[in-house]
């Protein structure tokens, strides 16, 4: 079985999130395959159903005035940051009851990109995530309806951290964030780092993934 990956660049917040509804209603309706959405978003800042704005440091119009886009969706979770250098992924996948383990399948297809690099990660009972030491390299955060998923994981590949720093992340006080850029000292290329997740979601979801967009292109 297989599942389609499509490479759709840099998109604003918005314009991915309605076109994620509208994969979802396909994949729901049997008309394609499980999907992988892979972007990258402009610097916005999302909040989660647990979110209550009470970890947004500054008033919801003081970041819109900073460059930042602003929404409130409905996957799981408190606050987050998206940026460029962050590898976003939306996996619309159906997954029927088995929610938890969907998540913990997410968890382990991004330990094993860490790994890919060298870096020991690893998921922490209770939050959605993967950290490296006190510090979170991967938010995750899905919804389900009708039984598959949408919404799904940002891993910092070359993200300005600094922008994390206008909420608390993830609403946990006192942890921190990484990249791999900052773990490994040095840039990494996201097309290289698309297909690392690729990768590693075909062997966690036992899927063979089919191609399509610009990472289709750097594909040997």
């Amino acid at each position: 079985m297989e599942f389609r990956v499509e490479d759709l660049g840099l998109v604003p917040y918005g314009e991915a999130w309605a076109y994620q509804k509208r994969v979802h209603r396909e994949v729901v309706a049997g008309n394609r395959p499980p999907t992988l959405l892979l972007l990258e978003h402009p610097r916005v800042i999302t909040l989660g159903r647990k979110a209550t704005g009470e970890n947004l440091l500054f008033p919801e119009s003081w970041y819109r005035e900073n460059g930042f886009e602003l929404y409130w969706v409905e996957r799981g979770g408190d606050v987050t940051y998206h940026g460029p250098g962050q590898l976003v992924g939306y996996p619309i996948f159906p997954v029927g009851r088995e929610v938890r383990r969907f998540l913990r399948q997410i968890e382990e297809a991004i330990v094993r990109v860490a790994a890919a690099y060298g870096i020991s990660a690893y998921p922490t009972p209770g939050y959605a995530g993967v950290w490296v030491g006190e510090d979170k390299l991967c938010a995750i955060g899905v919804a389900v309806k009708e039984g598959v998923s949408f919404h799904g994981f940002a891993l910092n590949v070359n993200t300005d951290l600094n922008d994390f720093t206008v909420i608390v992340p993830c609403g946990l006080k006192g942890k921190g964030v990484t990249s791999l850029e900052k773990l490994l000292g040095r840039k990494v290329p996201m097309a290289e780092a698309k297909t690392k997740v690729v990768e590693a979601f075909a062997k966690v979801f036992g899927l063979r993934p089919v191609w399509e967009g610009k990472a289709h292109e750097t594909q040997v």
